[in-house]
């Protein structure tokens, strides 16, 4: 069975998208979306509104998994959402499934595979840490951009986990991990046998005003929502609120930042994510790429139509 991916960066209407296109194809959506899984957090990740029926999520109507399944004080990785991803896929096995979502490393481990990555090594690990806590972490991310440059380019160096980890793997297996990671060892274009890989390919400036514009009206409920999970006892640092701009929230309730610093800060690591996604997405050719140059393009029933028939066509 030949599935959809519906993929993008951040802001560019994938999950409206998604469900149009779902309930065209009467099938089930699979988020490949890393922070969507988490419960609590919902203002900050645009999280599809939905409600769980018979252990599932389901938003208008429509089956939407790997959301709202996992509490932010847990960690969740590539491994597990192809586990999770195979057995949806499995239990219906005479329809596709459409996975939506920003997050490149899951749909590309899924579809094509990546090499087998070492496995942690803590003192390893606590010595990227103490080196970054006396030399700061910029200069733990200029040591990953001397020997890996493109993961360097792709991870921030406040994300000091997936920092360390970039190191962690370049030391131990002798090779850059954007290389390892990009699939270089297995082949570099995305199996048409397998799915319709789309992408929406918005207008950069476009995408900007679009993320300004989501930004500016979340970030009052966001606060409130993180005053509400910080209530509840989670921990400034858990993993789920290491999701981008929950940082920057916190900074602003503890009185470090004040609210259009906090706006603004949010609003470049935004766009900065958004710019990681495109170049990540880039590396495809066969690929049906929906140019979107004007607001006007971004039509769902015309979008929804042109990716049902190109999916009946191949």
């Amino acid at each position: 069975m030949k599935h959809i991916i519906l993929a993008g960066p951040t802001a560019s209407g994938k999950t409206e998208l998604a469900l149009s296109l779902a309930q065209t194809l009467s099938t089930q959506i699979i988020s490949a979306d890393s922070r969507q899984i988490y419960t609590d957090l919902t203002v900050g990740t645009a999280k599809p509104l939905g409600t769980w029926q018979d252990n599932k999520y389901l938003v208008n109507g429509t089956a939407y998994h790997l959301v709202d399944f996992l509490s932010p004080m847990q960690t969740f990785d590539v491994v597990s959402f192809c586990e999770k991803s195979r057995n949806l896929c499995a239990a219906q096995p005479d329809k596709p499934s459409i996975f939506a979502g920003g997050t490149g490393m899951y749909l590309h481990a899924f579809f094509i595979g990546i090499d087998p990555l070492p496995p942690a090594d803590p003192d390893l690990r606590a010595e990227f840490a103490q080196f970054a806590e006396q030399n700061g972490r910029e200069a733990l991310h200029a040591r990953l951009a001397q020997i890996d440059p493109v993961s360097a380019e792709q991870i921030p160096p406040q994300n000091i986990h997936r920092v360390i980890r970039a190191l962690e793997i370049c030391r131990l297996s002798g090779k850059p991990a954007s290389q390892i990671k990009s699939g270089a060892f297995f082949r570099n274009e995305f199996p048409a046998e397998k799915a319709l890989f789309v992408y929406l390919n918005w207008d950069k400036e476009l995408l900007q005003q679009r993320i300004t514009l989501r930004t500016q009206a979340m970030l009052d409920p966001m606060a409130e929502e993180t005053r509400a999970l910080l209530n509840k006892g989670f921990a400034s640092d858990c993993p789920g609120l290491k999701s981008l701009g929950y940082p920057e929230v916190i900074q602003w309730i503890n009185g470090k930042l004040m609210r259009e610093e906090t706006l603004e800060k949010i609003i470049i690591r935004t766009r900065q994510y958004a710019k990681r996604q495109r170049t990540w997405f880039n590396r495809y050719e066969k690929i049906l790429r929906l140019d979107i140059t004007r607001t006007q393009d971004f039509d769902v029933e015309k979008l929804t139509a042109q990716i049902t028939k190109a999916y009946y066509a191949d």
